[in-house]
C-alpha cells in the first residue's frame, strides 16, 4: 500500500485493543484522530514516545485529538512492554500488519542502522530505561503518526525515517479546529 497523503480518505479499520474493546476507526467520524504507529513493543525509542503521549493525554483531550496507539507485535508482547506504562488510551497489537499495511507503514534497514549507530539517541533511551536489544533482529517496522480529521480525512500523515523520528507533541498540539463554518461546509451539523 501506497503512503497516505493529506486530504486522502483515512482507511477503516476495526480491532481489538489490549482490553479485548473493539476499536472501529469509523466510530470516531466527527473526532479529531491521531493514530500512532510504533515499531516494537520492546523497542525503547518507541517506548520513550508512547510516554511523552501518555504525559500529553489531558493536552490532547482538551485540544479534542484522540489517541489511538498501535504496535507491530503480539499482544502478549505489547502487555509486557508498552502496556506496562497503562496508557489512558487504546493500544491495538497489529503483529500481522493489517492495519500497517493498509496505512503504507514501512520498514528499513537504513533507518535502524541510522538509530543503532547514533551514540546520542542509544544514550536516550538507556536514560530512559527502556533500552532492550531484543528488538534489533526484529524487522525494521519504522514509526509514523497519522492525524485524521472530523470528516476521516488524513490532515496530516507523518512517516519517520528512522527508529525515534515522531511527530513532536508540540506540532501535534498545533493542529487547529476547523471553524464552524468550515465543518458545517463539510456537510456536517453545527458544533
Amino acid at each position: 500500500m501506497k503512503k497516505l497523503t493529506a486530504a486522502d480518505k483515512a482507511i477503516s479499520f476495526q480491532a481489538k485493543d489490549l482490553n479485548g474493546s473493539t476499536i472501529n476507526l469509523a466510530d470516531y467520524k466527527g473526532q479529531k484522530v491521531l493514530l500512532s504507529f510504533f515499531r516494537k513493543a520492546a523497542c525503547p525509542f518507541c517506548n520513550l514516545a508512547m510516554q511523552q503521549l501518555i504525559r500529553n493525554h489531558q493536552k490532547f483531550e482538551e485540544k479534542g485529538i484522540k489517541v489511538v496507539a498501535l504496535f507491530a507485535s503480539t499482544k502478549k508482547e505489547v502487555e509486557k512492554y508498552a502496556g506496562t506504562q497503562k496508557p489512558p488510551f487504546p493500544i491495538i497489537p497489529d503483529a500481522d500488519f493489517k492495519i500497517y499495511g493498509k496505512y503504507g507503514i514501512e520498514s528499513s534497514y537504513g533507518g535502524m542502522l541510522q538509530t543503532m549507530f547514533n551514540p546520542a539517541k542509544v544514550w536516550k533511551a538507556l536514560r530512559g530505561g527502556f533500552f532492550s536489544l531484543s528488538t534489533v533482529p526484529q524487522d525494521p517496522v519504522l514509526p509514523a503518526e497519522i492525524l485524521i480529521n472530523e470528516n476521516q480525512e488524513i490532515h496530516r500523515a507523518y512517516y519517520g525515517q528512522n527508529y525515534d523520528d515522531h511527530l513532536s507533541v508540540a506540532e501535534i498540539l498545533q493542529w487547529e479546529y476547523p471553524t464552524n463554518l468550515e465543518y458545517q461546509l463539510a456537510g456536517n451539523a453545527t458544533v
